[in-house]
Protein backbone atom coordinates (compact mmCIF):
# COMPACT_ATOMS: atom_id res chain seq x y z
CA UNK A 1 0.00 0.00 0.00
CA UNK A 2 1.17 3.19 -0.92
CA UNK A 3 0.95 6.71 1.17
CA UNK A 4 0.51 9.85 -0.60
CA UNK A 5 2.65 12.73 -0.30
CA UNK A 6 -0.63 14.95 0.66
CA UNK A 7 -1.25 12.44 3.59
CA UNK A 8 1.95 12.06 4.93
CA UNK A 9 2.10 15.50 5.22
CA UNK A 10 -0.97 15.66 6.81
CA UNK A 11 -0.34 12.91 9.27
CA UNK A 12 3.04 14.44 10.52
CA UNK A 13 0.93 17.43 10.46
CA UNK A 14 -1.45 16.16 12.93
CA UNK A 15 0.89 14.50 14.80
CA UNK A 16 2.78 17.66 15.68
CA UNK A 17 -0.27 18.93 16.56
CA UNK A 18 -1.15 16.34 18.56
CA UNK A 19 2.35 16.63 20.75
CA UNK A 20 1.68 20.54 20.71
CA UNK A 21 -1.36 19.89 22.20
CA UNK A 22 -0.42 17.24 24.93
CA UNK A 23 2.81 19.47 25.37
CA UNK A 24 0.76 22.48 26.47
CA UNK A 25 -1.35 20.12 28.99
CA UNK A 26 1.91 18.53 30.75
CA UNK A 27 3.06 22.29 31.40
CA UNK A 28 -0.27 23.25 32.46
CA UNK A 29 -0.73 20.01 34.77
CA UNK A 30 3.00 20.82 36.06
CA UNK A 31 1.92 24.80 36.09
CA UNK A 32 -1.17 23.38 38.40
CA UNK A 33 1.08 21.01 40.63
CA UNK A 34 3.81 23.85 41.19
CA UNK A 35 0.88 26.39 42.09
CA UNK A 36 -0.81 23.61 44.50
CA UNK A 37 2.92 22.93 46.13
CA UNK A 38 3.78 26.57 46.70
CA UNK A 39 0.14 27.21 48.12
CA UNK A 40 0.50 23.82 50.47
CA UNK A 41 4.04 24.89 51.40
CA UNK A 42 2.86 28.81 52.73
CA UNK A 43 -0.20 26.92 54.35
CA UNK A 44 2.43 25.29 56.56
CA UNK A 45 4.52 28.18 57.03
CA UNK A 46 1.70 30.17 57.76
CA UNK A 47 0.70 27.56 60.40
CA UNK A 48 3.68 27.29 62.07
CA UNK A 49 4.66 31.01 62.36
CA UNK A 50 1.22 31.37 64.37
CA UNK A 51 1.63 28.52 66.62
CA UNK A 52 5.45 29.89 67.58
CA UNK A 53 3.49 33.59 67.99
CA UNK A 54 0.86 31.59 70.40
CA UNK A 55 3.12 29.72 72.02
CA UNK A 56 5.34 32.89 72.81
CA UNK A 57 2.22 34.51 74.16
CA UNK A 58 1.60 31.26 76.47
CA UNK A 59 4.64 31.56 77.86
CA UNK A 60 4.22 34.75 79.10
CA UNK A 61 1.33 34.47 80.69
CA UNK A 62 2.40 31.13 82.84
CA UNK A 63 5.17 33.75 83.91
CA UNK A 64 3.11 36.35 85.12
CA UNK A 65 0.28 33.86 86.90
CA UNK A 66 3.57 32.44 89.02
CA UNK A 67 4.33 36.08 89.64
CA UNK A 68 -0.10 36.85 90.00
CA UNK A 69 -1.03 37.91 94.10
CA UNK A 70 -4.85 38.40 93.20
CA UNK A 71 -7.47 35.68 92.44
CA UNK A 72 -8.88 38.79 89.79
CA UNK A 73 -5.11 38.34 88.51
CA UNK A 74 -5.24 35.14 87.84
CA UNK A 75 -8.66 35.02 86.58
CA UNK A 76 -7.81 37.82 83.87
CA UNK A 77 -4.55 35.69 83.36
CA UNK A 78 -6.60 32.46 82.76
CA UNK A 79 -9.14 33.67 80.00
CA UNK A 80 -5.68 35.04 78.55
CA UNK A 81 -4.27 31.29 78.30
CA UNK A 82 -6.76 29.96 77.67
CA UNK A 83 -7.62 31.97 74.59
CA UNK A 84 -4.38 31.55 73.38
CA UNK A 85 -3.99 27.75 74.08
CA UNK A 86 -7.37 27.22 72.11
CA UNK A 87 -5.57 29.69 69.19
CA UNK A 88 -2.84 27.15 69.27
CA UNK A 89 -4.63 24.22 69.26
CA UNK A 90 -6.62 25.59 66.22
CA UNK A 91 -3.75 26.41 64.46
CA UNK A 92 -1.92 23.06 64.89
CA UNK A 93 -5.11 21.29 63.24
CA UNK A 94 -3.54 22.74 59.85
CA UNK A 95 -0.36 20.35 60.11
CA UNK A 96 0.24 17.04 60.05
CA UNK A 97 0.30 16.29 63.67
CA UNK A 98 1.12 12.38 63.71
CA UNK A 99 3.98 12.92 60.72
CA UNK A 100 5.40 15.19 62.78
CA UNK A 101 5.03 13.64 65.65
CA UNK A 102 2.71 16.19 68.10
CA UNK A 103 0.71 14.25 70.13
CA UNK A 104 2.56 15.61 73.43
CA UNK A 105 2.41 19.05 72.30
CA UNK A 106 -1.15 18.28 71.60
CA UNK A 107 -1.79 17.47 75.22
CA UNK A 108 -0.23 20.05 76.57
CA UNK A 109 -1.92 23.09 74.66
CA UNK A 110 -5.58 21.14 76.12
CA UNK A 111 -4.22 21.34 79.50
CA UNK A 112 -2.72 24.68 79.58
CA UNK A 113 -5.50 26.41 79.67
CA UNK A 114 -7.63 23.91 81.61
CA UNK A 115 -5.30 23.96 84.56
CA UNK A 116 -4.99 27.35 84.60
CA UNK A 117 -8.54 28.21 85.18
CA UNK A 118 -9.36 25.33 87.66
CA UNK A 119 -6.53 26.92 89.65
CA UNK A 120 -8.81 30.76 88.83
CA UNK A 121 -11.98 29.08 89.98
CA UNK A 122 -10.06 27.78 93.27
CA UNK A 123 -8.68 30.90 94.39
CA UNK A 124 -12.44 32.52 93.33
CA UNK A 125 -13.12 30.33 95.92
CA UNK A 126 -11.58 32.01 98.81
CA UNK A 127 -8.88 29.20 98.89
CA UNK A 128 -4.92 29.25 98.60
CA UNK A 129 -3.26 27.54 95.98
CA UNK A 130 -0.62 24.47 97.10
CA UNK A 131 3.22 24.51 96.71
CA UNK A 132 2.27 21.35 94.54
CA UNK A 133 0.52 23.35 92.29
CA UNK A 134 3.12 26.42 92.11
CA UNK A 135 5.51 24.06 90.80
CA UNK A 136 2.84 22.82 88.33
CA UNK A 137 2.94 26.21 86.97
CA UNK A 138 6.16 26.26 86.82
CA UNK A 139 6.50 23.37 85.08
CA UNK A 140 4.57 23.98 82.59
CA UNK A 141 6.33 27.26 81.93
CA UNK A 142 9.27 25.52 81.75
CA UNK A 143 7.54 23.24 79.00
CA UNK A 144 6.30 26.74 77.11
CA UNK A 145 9.52 28.07 77.40
CA UNK A 146 10.55 25.07 75.50
CA UNK A 147 8.29 24.43 72.76
CA UNK A 148 8.67 28.46 71.95
CA UNK A 149 12.11 27.73 70.98
CA UNK A 150 11.63 24.90 68.96
CA UNK A 151 8.89 26.14 67.23
CA UNK A 152 10.95 29.46 66.34
CA UNK A 153 13.54 27.25 65.31
CA UNK A 154 11.52 25.18 63.17
CA UNK A 155 10.19 27.89 61.54
CA UNK A 156 13.23 29.65 60.97
CA UNK A 157 14.47 26.27 59.23
CA UNK A 158 11.28 25.77 57.02
CA UNK A 159 11.01 29.58 56.26
CA UNK A 160 14.29 29.23 54.17
CA UNK A 161 13.21 25.80 52.84
CA UNK A 162 15.94 23.58 54.93
CA UNK A 163 13.33 20.96 55.86
CA UNK A 164 9.82 21.11 54.30
CA UNK A 165 9.85 18.36 51.30
CA UNK A 166 6.97 17.70 49.36
CA UNK A 167 6.05 14.35 47.19
CA UNK A 168 5.28 14.16 43.70
CA UNK A 169 1.99 12.68 44.65
CA UNK A 170 -0.02 14.95 46.44
CA UNK A 171 -2.23 12.39 47.44
CA UNK A 172 0.95 11.42 49.50
CA UNK A 173 1.02 12.74 53.32
CA UNK A 174 3.29 16.00 53.32
CA UNK A 175 6.85 15.39 54.94
CA UNK A 176 7.40 18.93 56.91
CA UNK A 177 10.38 18.34 59.26
CA UNK A 178 12.38 14.28 58.41
CA UNK A 179 13.86 13.71 61.23
CA UNK A 180 14.34 17.13 62.92
CA UNK A 181 15.53 16.36 66.38
CA UNK A 182 14.26 19.37 68.36
CA UNK A 183 11.03 18.25 67.69
CA UNK A 184 11.89 14.68 68.57
CA UNK A 185 13.82 16.14 71.87
CA UNK A 186 11.04 18.78 72.75
CA UNK A 187 8.45 15.09 72.46
CA UNK A 188 10.81 13.52 74.59
CA UNK A 189 11.07 15.69 77.34
CA UNK A 190 7.42 15.32 78.14
CA UNK A 191 8.95 11.49 79.83
CA UNK A 192 9.18 13.75 83.00
CA UNK A 193 6.09 15.64 82.43
CA UNK A 194 3.98 16.49 85.94
CA UNK A 195 0.46 14.52 86.25
CA UNK A 196 -1.95 17.26 86.30
CA UNK A 197 -4.83 16.34 88.89
CA UNK A 198 -7.57 18.87 89.05
CA UNK A 199 -11.00 19.37 88.66
CA UNK A 200 -10.79 20.00 84.97
CA UNK A 201 -11.46 17.94 81.59
CA UNK A 202 -7.77 17.43 80.56
CA UNK A 203 -7.03 16.31 84.03
CA UNK A 204 -4.83 13.12 84.11
CA UNK A 205 -7.42 11.18 86.13
CA UNK A 206 -9.88 11.50 83.34
CA UNK A 207 -7.36 11.06 80.41
CA UNK A 208 -6.40 7.24 82.22
CA UNK A 209 -10.24 6.50 82.97
CA UNK A 210 -10.42 3.10 82.44
CA UNK A 211 -13.77 1.31 80.40
CA UNK A 212 -16.26 0.38 82.03
CA UNK A 213 -17.52 -0.81 79.25
CA UNK A 214 -14.37 -2.61 78.02
CA UNK A 215 -14.43 -4.88 81.10
CA UNK A 216 -17.46 -7.16 80.06
CA UNK A 217 -16.45 -7.64 76.69
CA UNK A 218 -14.09 -10.65 74.76
CA UNK A 219 -10.65 -10.60 73.50
CA UNK A 220 -10.52 -10.11 70.05
CA UNK A 221 -7.46 -11.02 67.92
CA UNK A 222 -5.38 -8.90 65.49
CA UNK A 223 -6.82 -10.53 62.12
CA UNK A 224 -10.72 -10.25 63.60
CA UNK A 225 -9.73 -6.30 64.55
CA UNK A 226 -8.83 -6.01 61.05
CA UNK A 227 -11.86 -7.29 59.53
CA UNK A 228 -13.60 -4.54 61.81
CA UNK A 229 -11.07 -1.84 60.51
CA UNK A 230 -12.06 -3.14 56.88
CA UNK A 231 -15.98 -2.81 57.48
CA UNK A 232 -15.60 0.02 58.63
CA UNK A 233 -13.23 1.91 56.56
CA UNK A 234 -14.83 0.57 53.56
CA UNK A 235 -11.22 -0.32 52.51
CA UNK A 236 -9.09 -3.87 51.31
CA UNK A 237 -6.72 -5.05 53.29
CA UNK A 238 -3.91 -4.17 51.42
CA UNK A 239 -4.49 -0.35 52.02
CA UNK A 240 -3.74 -0.81 55.94
CA UNK A 241 -0.43 -2.63 55.64
CA UNK A 242 0.91 -1.44 58.94
CA UNK A 243 -0.09 -2.82 62.46
CA UNK A 244 0.90 -1.45 65.56
CA UNK A 245 -0.35 -2.00 69.63
CA UNK A 246 -1.89 0.74 71.35
CA UNK A 247 -1.05 0.60 75.04
CA UNK A 248 -3.51 2.71 77.61
CA UNK A 249 -6.63 2.53 79.58
CA UNK A 250 -8.06 1.29 75.75
CA UNK A 251 -5.73 -1.30 74.62
CA UNK A 252 -6.08 -1.33 70.61
CA UNK A 253 -4.62 -2.63 67.86
CA UNK A 254 -3.72 0.29 65.30
CA UNK A 255 -3.97 -0.14 61.71
CA UNK A 256 -2.36 2.63 58.84
CA UNK A 257 -1.07 3.02 55.41
CA UNK A 258 2.85 4.36 54.81
CA UNK A 259 1.67 7.69 53.59
CA UNK A 260 0.00 8.71 57.07
CA UNK A 261 -2.98 8.95 55.31
CA UNK A 262 -5.10 5.94 57.04
CA UNK A 263 -5.21 4.93 60.71
CA UNK A 264 -8.08 3.25 62.49
CA UNK A 265 -7.88 2.19 66.29
CA UNK A 266 -9.86 -1.32 67.48
CA UNK A 267 -10.14 -1.97 70.64
CA UNK A 268 -8.93 -5.34 71.69
CA UNK A 269 -11.62 -5.90 74.14
CA UNK A 270 -14.81 -6.08 71.98
CA UNK A 271 -13.16 -5.05 68.94
CA UNK A 272 -14.70 -1.67 69.02
CA UNK A 273 -13.57 0.92 66.16
CA UNK A 274 -12.45 3.18 68.62
CA UNK A 275 -11.12 5.78 65.96
CA UNK A 276 -10.38 6.41 62.47
CA UNK A 277 -8.91 9.35 60.30
CA UNK A 278 -8.76 8.94 56.28
CA UNK A 279 -7.02 12.38 55.15
CA UNK A 280 -8.40 13.31 51.59
CA UNK A 281 -8.78 16.81 50.39
CA UNK A 282 -12.93 17.85 50.31
CA UNK A 283 -12.92 20.85 47.67
CA UNK A 284 -16.73 21.18 47.77
CA UNK A 285 -20.09 21.31 49.26
CA UNK A 286 -22.63 19.52 47.63
CA UNK A 287 -24.58 17.92 50.15
CA UNK A 288 -26.82 19.86 52.60
CA UNK A 289 -25.57 19.73 56.10
CA UNK A 290 -28.94 18.04 57.17
CA UNK A 291 -28.03 15.33 54.63
CA UNK A 292 -24.61 14.86 56.18
CA UNK A 293 -25.95 14.29 59.84
CA UNK A 294 -28.10 11.98 58.04
CA UNK A 295 -25.02 10.20 56.35
CA UNK A 296 -23.68 10.05 59.83
CA UNK A 297 -26.32 8.57 61.41
CA UNK A 298 -26.47 5.68 59.23
CA UNK A 299 -23.00 5.36 59.53
CA UNK A 300 -23.16 4.14 63.32
CA UNK A 301 -26.48 2.03 62.35
CA UNK A 302 -23.86 -0.07 59.97
CA UNK A 303 -21.44 -0.37 63.05
CA UNK A 304 -24.09 -1.27 64.91
CA UNK A 305 -24.43 1.66 67.10
CA UNK A 306 -27.51 2.27 68.63
CA UNK A 307 -30.04 4.44 70.26
CA UNK A 308 -27.83 7.75 69.58
CA UNK A 309 -29.55 11.07 68.68
CA UNK A 310 -27.27 13.70 66.76
CA UNK A 311 -26.88 16.97 68.61
CA UNK A 312 -24.77 19.31 67.56
CA UNK A 313 -22.98 20.00 64.40
CA UNK A 314 -20.15 21.98 62.55
CA UNK A 315 -19.14 22.38 58.94
CA UNK A 316 -15.27 23.41 58.40
CA UNK A 317 -13.82 23.23 55.37
CA UNK A 318 -16.46 21.15 53.43
CA UNK A 319 -15.92 18.73 56.80
CA UNK A 320 -19.66 18.12 58.42
CA UNK A 321 -18.22 17.31 62.26
CA UNK A 322 -21.41 16.01 63.92
CA UNK A 323 -22.11 14.91 67.38
CA UNK A 324 -24.00 12.22 68.57
CA UNK A 325 -25.04 11.55 72.66
CA UNK A 326 -26.67 8.44 73.67
CA UNK A 327 -30.24 7.91 74.95
CA UNK A 328 -32.07 5.59 77.02
CA UNK A 329 -35.26 5.82 78.38
CA UNK A 330 -35.81 9.10 77.03
CA UNK A 331 -32.98 10.29 79.04
CA UNK A 332 -29.98 11.42 77.14
CA UNK A 333 -26.69 10.91 77.85
CA UNK A 334 -24.27 13.83 76.86
CA UNK A 335 -21.20 11.58 78.42
CA UNK A 336 -21.26 8.67 75.97
CA UNK A 337 -19.87 11.38 73.20
CA UNK A 338 -19.33 10.15 69.31
CA UNK A 339 -18.02 12.48 66.91
CA UNK A 340 -18.72 11.54 62.91
CA UNK A 341 -16.72 13.45 60.13
CA UNK A 342 -18.77 14.03 56.77
CA UNK A 343 -17.45 14.83 53.24
CA UNK A 344 -19.80 17.43 52.10
CA UNK A 345 -18.65 16.59 48.68
CA UNK A 346 -20.20 13.22 48.56
CA UNK A 347 -21.10 12.03 51.89
CA UNK A 348 -18.22 9.98 52.76
CA UNK A 349 -17.14 9.28 56.40
CA UNK A 350 -13.44 10.61 56.78
CA UNK A 351 -13.15 10.82 60.46
CA UNK A 352 -14.70 9.08 63.54
CA UNK A 353 -13.90 9.59 67.37
CA UNK A 354 -15.80 6.78 69.83
CA UNK A 355 -13.19 7.31 72.63
CA UNK A 356 -15.89 9.84 74.71
CA UNK A 357 -18.19 6.73 74.12
CA UNK A 358 -16.21 3.77 75.04
CA UNK A 359 -14.67 5.03 78.18
CA UNK A 360 -18.01 6.74 79.66
CA UNK A 361 -20.84 4.39 78.57
CA UNK A 362 -22.53 1.56 80.77
CA UNK A 363 -25.67 0.98 82.25
CA UNK A 364 -27.49 3.98 84.29
CA UNK A 365 -30.61 4.94 86.19
CA UNK A 366 -32.39 7.95 87.53
CA UNK A 367 -32.58 6.29 90.87
CA UNK A 368 -34.89 7.66 93.32
CA UNK A 369 -34.88 11.27 95.15
CA UNK A 370 -35.47 12.90 91.77
CA UNK A 371 -37.19 16.28 91.85
CA UNK A 372 -40.15 17.14 89.50
CA UNK A 373 -39.41 19.47 85.94
CA UNK A 374 -42.56 21.61 87.56
CA UNK A 375 -39.97 22.34 90.73
CA UNK A 376 -36.71 22.29 88.70
CA UNK A 377 -38.45 25.07 86.68
CA UNK A 378 -38.49 27.28 89.30
CA UNK A 379 -35.03 28.10 89.73
CA UNK A 380 -34.85 29.43 86.19
CA UNK A 381 -34.80 32.84 85.54
CA UNK A 382 -37.74 34.79 85.15
CA UNK A 383 -36.50 36.32 81.99
CA UNK A 384 -36.33 33.61 80.26
CA UNK A 385 -39.60 31.82 78.61
CA UNK A 386 -39.72 27.84 78.97
CA UNK A 387 -39.48 25.08 76.02
CA UNK A 388 -39.19 21.63 75.64
CA UNK A 389 -37.78 19.30 78.83
CA UNK A 390 -36.05 16.31 79.39
CA UNK A 391 -33.74 14.40 81.70
CA UNK A 392 -30.28 14.12 80.70
CA UNK A 393 -26.24 13.07 82.31
CA UNK A 394 -23.76 16.09 81.85
CA UNK A 395 -19.87 15.63 82.52
CA UNK A 396 -18.91 18.01 84.77
CA UNK A 397 -15.40 19.84 84.44
CA UNK A 398 -13.63 17.26 86.46
CA UNK A 399 -14.95 14.05 84.75
CA UNK A 400 -17.99 13.07 86.84
CA UNK A 401 -21.38 13.50 85.75
CA UNK A 402 -24.71 15.05 87.11
CA UNK A 403 -28.25 13.82 86.59
CA UNK A 404 -30.29 16.97 85.22
CA UNK A 405 -33.45 18.93 84.68
CA UNK A 406 -32.29 20.19 80.45
CA UNK A 407 -34.60 23.01 79.60
CA UNK A 408 -34.67 24.66 76.16
CA UNK A 409 -35.56 28.29 76.99
CA UNK A 410 -35.98 31.42 74.53
CA UNK A 411 -34.62 35.26 75.58
CA UNK A 412 -36.65 37.96 74.42
CA UNK A 413 -34.07 38.91 72.33
CA UNK A 414 -34.68 35.58 70.43
CA UNK A 415 -31.65 34.11 71.77
CA UNK A 416 -32.27 30.32 72.39
CA UNK A 417 -30.59 28.80 75.77
CA UNK A 418 -30.22 25.44 77.67
CA UNK A 419 -30.48 25.63 81.14
CA UNK A 420 -29.67 22.87 83.13
CA UNK A 421 -30.70 22.18 87.04
CA UNK A 422 -29.76 19.46 89.24
CA UNK A 423 -32.58 16.54 89.42
CA UNK A 424 -31.41 16.08 92.77
CA UNK A 425 -30.95 19.38 94.52
CA UNK A 426 -31.99 21.91 92.44
CA UNK A 427 -28.97 23.70 91.93
CA UNK A 428 -28.31 25.62 88.40
CA UNK A 429 -25.49 23.17 87.40
CA UNK A 430 -24.84 24.57 83.68
CA UNK A 431 -26.14 27.04 81.27
CA UNK A 432 -25.22 26.80 77.62
CA UNK A 433 -26.15 29.59 74.84
CA UNK A 434 -27.03 27.69 71.59
CA UNK A 435 -25.15 29.44 68.29
CA UNK A 436 -26.67 28.64 64.96
CA UNK A 437 -25.16 29.84 61.51
CA UNK A 438 -24.40 28.42 58.21
CA UNK A 439 -21.26 26.46 59.83
CA UNK A 440 -23.84 24.56 62.33
CA UNK A 441 -25.21 24.64 65.61
CA UNK A 442 -22.80 24.74 68.23
CA UNK A 443 -23.38 25.37 71.86
CA UNK A 444 -21.00 28.37 74.09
Amino acid sequence: MTVSKRFAVRAIAFTAAVVAVLGVKAGMYHHRAVESEESLKYSYLSAIEGLSQSADSINSVLEKELYAGSPLMHAKLSAQLLTYAESAKATLTRLPIESMGLANTCKFLSQVGSFSQAMSEKLSKGEKLTKAEYENLNRLHEYSDSLSDMLWELNDRVSTGQTLTLPDDEQKNTELIGDSEGIKDYENSFENYPKLIYDGPFSDNILDKESALLKTLKEVDEDTAKQKCIMALGINSKDIPNTAYVYGKIPSYRFYDDDGNVSCAVTKQGGLVSYFIKTRRVNSADITAEQAVDFAGKFLDSLGITDMESTYYEVYDNVCTVNFACVRAGIIMYTDLIKVQVAMSDGGIVGYDARGYIVNHREREKGDGVISAKRAAEEISPVLKQGAHRLCFIPTQGGREVLCHEFECLSDTGRKVLVYINARTAAEEQILLISESASGVLTV
